[in-house]
């Protein structure tokens, strides 16, 4: 028990860093995954690896509730009307992803879920990130009042190629938000706040799909991971808010190249 113990915390490490930053949580869950695999059915690492997610989206609750209350009673009535606006824009580009993750998940999953796939996009987009750093391109929305909802929906179209593993679904929405004219800091908050209703979908979805029908150990298992992921999240999080302030995403690329290289030599080597 103690040892799933400490592969749970070390797999919420790895989950609460790696959802944030646009390094793709998937390609570092898949190379832990193949030293310390949970010690438990199938049907429990599949649920466990995606509702592990949801103390990630606690996080980003916790951090942004003020920002986020459309309730709040220190808001004036026109900062109230900004945040219901701001959710509406969230939902906006919410929906790509969703519509074609419920149709396609398990199709996309049999099909592309593998460590040549996702080594390919880890060094794709790692690539990407270095050109568009490279182009210097001026931002034209550096507030989120800012966005219109065509651009939520467009960022959502990026947040709809990350299904396909090893983008990073922060990846895919920085590098497409930055692209289409929003700045650094815009470009990572909404990416947080889209993660919302994707990831709590997701979740619950593995909930109702495998149920809480395993064992007591595997529950607290699952718990543990979450806990230590809401709190890791907290941290990359404000790292991630932080580092953008005066740096670029193109130490983000050169890794995405790096660790995509590793899988393809890690996955060479054990087959």
């Amino acid at each position: 028990m103690l040892i799933e113990l400490l592969k749970s915390v070390v797999f919420g490490i790895v989950q609460g860093i790696t959802e944030w930053l646009p390094i793709s949580s998937t390609g570092h869950l898949l190379l832990f995954n193949e030293f310390l695999q949970l010690d438990g059915s199938k049907d429990f690492s599949d649920m466990f690896f995606t509702v592990i997610q949801f103390g990630s989206i606690l996080a980003v609750l916790f951090l942004y509730f003020d920002k986020l209350n459309p309730f709040s009673g220190k808001k004036s009535a026109l900062q109230k009307k900004e945040t219901w606006t701001l959710w509406v824009k969230v939902i906006v580009a919410s929906f790509p992803a969703a519509i074609i993750g419920l149709v396609f998940n398990d199709f996309i999953h049999d099909l592309l879920y593998g460590p040549v796939t996702i080594a390919i996009m880890l060094i794709l987009y790692g690539i990407l990130f270095i050109i568009l750093e490279n182009s210097h391109r001026v931002p034209k929305i550096r507030s989120l009042s800012e966005m219109k909802f065509q651009t939520a929906f467009l960022i959502g179209i990026c947040q709809m190629l990350a299904l396909i593993p090893g983008t990073s679904r922060s990846g895919a929405t920085i590098l497409g938000a930055v692209f289409i004219g929003c700045s650094r800091a815009v470009a990572a908050e909404f990416s947080f706040f889209m993660a919302i209703p994707v990831m709590f979908g997701a979740s619950l979805l593995e909930i109702l799909k495998y149920g809480l029908a395993f064992r007591f150990q595997e529950i607290i298992v699952l718990l543990v991971g979450m806990v230590v992921a809401f709190a890791v999240s907290m941290l990359a999080i404000k790292f991630l808010m932080s580092y953008i302030r005066k740096h670029d995403f193109k130490v983000f690329g050169w890794y995405r190249i790096v660790l995509g290289i590793v899988v393809l030599l890690v996955f060479a080597f054990l087959a």
